[in-house]
């Protein structure tokens, strides 16, 4: 596995999630939920690009310029989107983040993570293929609870959340966007750090060791 160069500013944010205002309040949108939180702090609008398959936006971030993905393509085409906007603007893996929602986290958890395994999320597995195989790519992993039976898990990621999930996950995003600063310089170490001693939400009830 390839080692993700900490020092790789990011230029692209995409945040994964199915189309349709029936999906629109499932846990399988969590991503896009942090897209479009961190589009409202700044202001900017989407627009609909069809060349790359989704809603492109960007923001200026200490004098650079970040864009903004949330892919009209389902779930498991994820990569048909991200990998038009890679392709066209010519970045390499280290330059993206992914915003998902993460099955192994409890709701009220967040946290970034460098490259690794794809833990068989479909959205990342179908972006490593259309990134020839990479997975040195960046996450924004958004807890989001396990049903507890491996057979469950597909309803529960397209199942709406509960009033009180929304709300710990909803703090989690903020918590997030406000830390988000280090990690678009490519300073994921101090981004992970100041994410890691935000508060969170499950820290008030649940311990999870992991990370």
């Amino acid at each position: 596995m390839v080692t993700p160069d900490s020092s790789v500013p990011v230029q692209l944010i995409a945040g994964l999630g199915n189309p349709g205002s029936e999906y629109a309040r499932t846990r399988h949108n969590a991503g896009v939920w942090f897209v479009e939180r961190l589009a409202e702090r700044h202001g900017a609008l989407f627009r609909t690009e069809k060349k790359f398959f989704g809603r492109l936006s960007s923001i200026l971030v200490g004098g650079r310029e970040v864009r903004l993905l949330l892919p009209d393509t389902y779930m498991n085409e994820s990569g048909k989107s991200v990998g038009a906007v890679m392709n066209f603007f010519k970045l390499s893996p280290e330059h993206l983040l992914v915003a998902h929602d993460e099955i192994d986290f409890p709701c009220g958890k967040i946290r970034f993570k460098q490259g690794g395994g794809l833990a068989g999320h479909n959205g990342l597995r179908d972006i490593s293929r259309s990134l020839a195989g990479a997975t040195d790519f960046n996450r924004l992993r958004i807890g989001v609870g396990h049903p507890g039976e491996r057979g469950k898990v597909t309803g529960h990621v397209l199942g709406k959340v509960s009033q009180a999930d929304q709300e710990m996950i909803d703090t989690c995003i903020d918590a997030a966007v406000q830390v988000l600063g280090p990690a678009l310089q490519g300073n994921w170490q101090q981004a992970m750090q100041d994410l890691h001693n935000m508060p969170q939400p499950f820290n008030q009830n649940q311990n999870s060791d992991q990370e």
